[in-house]
């Protein structure tokens, strides 16, 4: 104990007695001011002068009424803005009278490019496409939305091409031959260049399209009321800010349940169209996906006598990853720009799996990797992280060899019917900044498909806060693998407005230009997909397989 008696024995001198009782006075009044002023903040500062605790966007309440801006985030959407800008300029509005004056499959006309009287496996395949409208009339202008492919169904075989637009309605089409045998070409007219026009603006028209309902606990009753990444209203608003990457969702305040007691969250489509009805013509299911190529196929040979192929590097982080990406053959995928391991043994498996951690971010085409592989190494079980329904977090656990398998939903904007909950969601930057990482963790990323009802500049926005936070990871832990999986295509349905691939296309292409730089693995789920022809959003297991064999490649 300090006894007051002792305390002027540690100052004798009158002055001094002076100065420590001013100074005992003013510490006596802070302490009164701040309990007064927020008891509950001052306990805590007290008690934890420095706080270290786990972020979650929904356990940090920020009242504030806007997003303030930092030096970072203004360079944050000066870059948002740029490639904006750059993408209004590649997709320029194309008004049209009637769908006569559109691009018609039927009357474009493609026919392979100097012709050769033999084809050799690795060479080069062109077609020339010239597009026209339905007077057959030669397209003045490019934009079209276009996919193409060549496969030899018996072999269970295929790959994308790569299109060259010219812009003055002429197109090339290139093709690698990777594989010998009977080759059939595909030229989809997915949408007209002036269905892509009306398709980009009514996506960036606004933030509709989509209505979410978040569930709130008042008391221990559930209670619903409407959210989103904007809402239009002059009434009290829950705001779910994160400053720094200035990402934002807000619910309507429910009176008397506090913005902290949200829980759960769905959403469903609107009846909301910023598509006129002349433009909604151009995405009934007979204009989408219309073949152009009338029987066109060819023959390829082995030609043994050609140059042996140069050998290809192991397949690594950080490789640029071609267009082509690959092909698939007998089912399988093969890369095209380096030498991968099959990892068809499952010992071969367990060993590169051994004294891993691995984190899965992003979406529920990811989260069928966590589905497939326990099938396949039949040591990783599942464990209990609590949680209900396909979108809690999944963990696969090997304890005897020490493998952490995660899957983790990323949070806003997530688009489901089903109920799910938002306790402990966390936007994919704030997860990455949470993983010390080392040479034996590897983070797998995706997002996309949930991205596309809304204007771009949400998904842009997004993936340069991912690239900021994967860099702050590179400076504390350089040996840590980053792995990229870009968004697949998906079916054909009536949501062309909000769903269509053509909207992933244009994210996949941002994806590549933002993280072209850095140091990370790309999966190219898109090439796969339309290597496979599997028109589904969640794909077969093949593709998967194809997948997680890439990503084995990337790791050991």
């Amino acid at each position: 104990m300090w006894h007051h008696g002792r305390s002027w024995i540690l100052f004798p001198n009158a002055s001094a007695r002076k100065l420590f009782l001013i100074v005992l006075i003013i510490f006596v009044f802070w302490v009164v001011f701040m309990a007064s002023k927020d008891h509950t903040e001052f306990t805590v500062h007290l008690n934890n002068p420095i706080i270290l605790r786990r972020w979650s966007i929904f356990k940090e309440f920020l009242h504030s009424e806007e997003l303030k801006n930092t030096p970072a985030s203004v360079e944050a959407e000066l870059a948002v803005t740029a490639i904006l800008e750059k993408l209004n300029q590649q997709i320029p509005p194309r008004p049209f009278h009637n769908h006569s004056s559109t691009t018609s499959a039927k009357q474009s006309t493609a026919t392979i490019h100097n012709p050769q009287r033999t084809y050799c496996v690795g060479d080069q395949l062109n077609v020339l496409l010239v597009a026209k409208d339905y007077f057959g009339n030669r397209k003045e202008y490019g934009g079209d939305f276009l996919r193409a492919r060549i496969f030899s169904p018996a072999l269970k075989a295929g790959t994308s091409g790569k299109v060259t637009d010219f812009n003055n309605g002429t197109y090339l089409i290139s093709f690698t031959l990777f594989w010998e045998g009977p080759v059939s070409l595909s030229i989809l007219l997915m949408h007209p260049s002036e269905g892509v026009s009306a398709l980009w603006r009514a996506r960036n028209q606004g933030y509709d399209k989509i209505i979410f309902t978040g569930q709130f606990l008042n008391g221990t009753s559930p209670v619903l009321t409407e959210c989103g990444l904007t809402l239009n209203t002059s009434m009290e608003l829950c705001q779910y800010l994160d400053a720094r990457d200035h990402e934002a969702f807000y619910c309507l305040k429910l009176p008397g349940v506090p913005c902290e007691a949200l829980t759960h969250m769905t959403s469903k489509n609107s009846n909301i169209s910023y598509l006129s009805l002349k433009e909604k013509l151009l995405f009934q299911r007979f204009n989408i996906g219309v073949e152009v190529v009338k029987n066109l196929s060819i023959v390829v040979s082995p030609c043994n006598n050609k140059t042996k192929k140069k050998k290809k590097k192991k397949c690594q982080i950080g490789m640029e990853t071609p267009s082509p990406g690959g092909y698939t053959l007998k089912g399988r995928w093969i890369t095209a720009h380096c030498e991968q391991n099959e990892f068809r043994e499952i010992r071969d498996i367990n060993n590169c799996l051994a004294r891993k951690l691995i984190y899965l971010m992003g979406d529920s085409t990811l989260r069928q990797w966590i589905y497939y592989l326990p099938k396949v190494v039949k040591t990783l079980k599942s464990f209990d992280h609590h949680g209900a329904g396909p979108f809690k977090t999944h963990i696969l656990l090997d304890t005897e060899r020490h493998t952490l398998v995660q899957w983790k939903k990323h949070s806003h904007p997530f688009v489901t019917k089903k109920l799910f909950s938002v306790k402990d969601d966390n936007y994919i930057p704030r997860e990455i900044d949470q993983v010390a990482g080392d040479s034996g963790t590897a983070i797998v990323i995706s997002f996309g498909q949930h991205f596309r009802p809304f204007p771009i500049n949400v998904f842009i926005r997004r993936a340069i806060n991912v690239k900021n936070a994967i860099e702050r990871l590179f400076l504390r832990s350089p040996e840590t693998k980053v792995i990229i999986k870009t968004e697949n295509i998906r079916e054909i349905n009536e949501h062309v407005e909000i769903f269509s691939d053509f909207h992933g296309n244009i994210q996949n292409l941002i994806i590549r230009d933002i993280f072209r730089d850095l140091n990370v693995g790309i999966i190219d789920a898109w090439d796969m997909t339309v290597a496979y022809r599997s028109e589904d959003v969640h794909p077969p297991e093949s593709v998967i397989e194809s997948q997680i064999g890439m990503f084995l490649n990337y790791i050991c």
